[in-house]
């Protein structure tokens, strides 16, 4: 088959705006790629990993369905608090404005119970935020806005049974 090829250290400034700029394209899976390509040249890339988290919740909704485990997995290789727990609740709000719009049986419980998970973690990174950064503010507030525009409630008590796993 074919091997991949390594970007240089001098172009991860120029190929991380490329990445954001084919997000901003609704290309999602050339983002995620690129990000790859610059997180094996710069692992570390913390600017980079916020990107990629970025892009592989943009394909939540998407034909590819990327996983919340890939979502979340890259999270955790961010090192600052704040960032980690807001990029963690934006992973699950996310996923929880994909289950509705799939309208799937139980959709709205599992869209509640993952923006219940979202609301932890952006009250977690109000903890750490750096002076003036209202961004976790900003995302709870939407997910309030979310639960009672769709009306979400938990699910019943169904004798232990799970509404996260049961998609």
């Amino acid at each position: 088959m074919f091997d991949l090829k390594p970007i240089s250290e001098q172009s991860i400034p120029a190929a991380l705006e490329k990445a954001k700029h084919y997000r901003l394209l609704n290309q999602p899976w050339q983002a995620e790629s690129i990000c790859h390509d610059i997180l094996s040249t710069s692992p570390d890339n913390q600017s980079v990993i916020y990107v990629l988290v970025l892009a592989i919740t943009d394909q939540f909704e998407g034909s590819s369905r990327k996983s919340l485990s890939d979502a979340l997995e890259v999270a955790d290789m961010l090192t600052d608090s704040y960032q980690k727990e807001y990029c963690t609740g934006l992973i699950y709000e996310r996923q929880a404005t994909a289950a509705v719009k799939r309208r799937s049986p139980r959709a709205g419980y599992i869209a509640y119970e993952y923006l219940v998970r979202a609301l932890e973690h952006y009250k977690k990174a109000e903890e750490f935020r750096p002076d003036i950064n209202e961004e976790a503010v900003l995302r709870w507030n939407a997910c309030i806005r979310f639960l009672n525009k769709h009306k979400l409630k938990p699910a019943k008590d169904e004798g232990g049974r799970q509404p996260l796993l049961d998609v």
